[in-house]
């Protein structure tokens, strides 16, 4: 099954694109966009691969579903377009990588800039209905980023994999600890970010553990 995708990413990952259940979660997801509106469009799916080719990744950030009001979701976890007011989580993002490395926060929510620099920004379920939260859960994406997660950690070595919310550990449960360094924390969302996501200091930690492995930090 040929799948539009950037060709690293596409070599790493065909097994899974020749499983049965891919099979059936492509053309559930075809049927969607043929019926109904669903986020983020068809052709920005795969964007945090083609944005970040295997080669770059250097940090995970593990979202769970993509943003599902109009015009906000591109397919990297957090991230929204230019012009679109940026959403709580990301706002509190932005306000620990003030308070841990004195960046101020930029005028837009847009982290293209990100996963050019090697961070993949990788929702579990990268698609979604319009106003349906968790919509497209259960239907195979989470099969896939697993899939994607586990082939990083075997294929890789010295990864930074920020782990925010008990969703996104749980994922990460395939990380081998020894050759990654693995950043846990609650999730940034306004309910939690007061109980130990402010004051974590990923994003200085992250920066550490790349010089240290001879790789250029992230401009945050």
């Amino acid at each position: 099954m040929k799948v539009r995708i950037e060709p690293s990413w596409e070599q790493l990952l065909q097994p899974e694109f020749d499983q049965p259940y891919f099979e059936e979660l492509t053309g559930f997801v075809r049927q969607e966009y043929a019926s109904k509106r669903i986020f983020p469009p068809a052709s920005l799916i795969f964007n945090a691969f083609d944005q970040c080719p295997l080669s770059s990744v250097k940090v995970v950030i593990i979202g769970q579903d993509p943003y599902h009001g109009p015009g906000q979701a591109h397919g990297l976890c957090f991230s929204v377009q230019p012009g679109i007011e940026i959403p709580p989580s990301l706002v509190n993002i932005f306000k620990e990588i003030e308070q841990d490395l004195g960046i101020p926060k930029p005028s837009n929510g847009d982290l293209t800039r990100w996963a050019r620099q090697g961070v993949l920004l990788l929702n579990a379920t990268l698609t979604v209905e319009a106003h349906q939260a968790g919509s497209h859960q259960g239907k195979g994406w989470e099969r896939f980023t697993d899939a994607v997660i586990s082939r990083l950690s075997a294929h890789k070595k010295n990864l930074v994999f920020m782990l925010w919310g008990s969703y996104a550990q749980k994922k990460g449960a395939v990380i081998n600890a020894e050759e990654h360094l693995i950043l846990k924390a609650v999730h940034p969302s306004p309910l939690s970010a007061y109980r130990g996501f402010l004051g974590c200091g990923h994003f200085s930690a992250a920066n550490n553990y790349l010089q240290q492995h001879n790789q250029t930090p992230i401009n945050w």
